[in-house]
């Protein structure tokens, strides 16, 4: 399957005709890889620079690379960003550099492993940009002995 193949009623290519803001719930959360990373704990500096860690939320699910808890995340950790078109701007700095968001929000393409290109939610994995297998829950690390875990990004 390709990205010009309707998928559970998606328009084919819907992320380049349509603007993020009229985007519907079920081709927002479409745009979402299931890499994983924007689920790892970052680290900033003074001058706002941001290092992505192993150490994930204690909600992701480190085989699937989905949250544990999607519809009530909140409830668990609150300060969860939920993304929006607005939140994108806000959150656009630490965003992974691979986000299916954040390419669409840039004007850029989404990369051959995305589902909605592949057609197959594994194709991240097998190309090796999902945090599969690779991270520490965030309760089994002192938040202080975090940067001991940073991660170059893209995987």
């Amino acid at each position: 399957m390709s990205g010009d193949i309707p998928r559970d009623g998606l328009a084919p290519r819907f992320w380049e005709t349509k603007p993020m803001t009229k985007l519907n719930q079920q081709e927002w959360e479409a745009l979402c890889d299931g890499c994983g990373k924007c689920c790892l704990n970052k680290l900033e500096d003074d001058e706002g620079t941001v290092a992505m860690t192993r150490v994930a939320c204690r909600l992701l699910d480190d085989h699937s690379c989905l949250c544990g808890n999607y519809p009530i995340r909140h409830k668990f950790v609150p300060e969860c960003i939920v993304l929006t078109p607005k939140t994108i701007v806000e959150n656009l700095y630490w965003l992974p550099l691979t986000c299916g968001y954040r390419l669409v929000h840039e004007g850029r393409p989404l990369y051959d492993w995305h589902p909605l290109i592949s057609g197959d939610p594994e194709s991240v994995h097998r190309a090796g940009v999902s945090v599969r297998g690779m991270t520490i829950p965030e309760f089994e690390v002192d938040e202080d002995d975090w940067e001991d875990y940073i991660i170059e990004e893209p995987l």
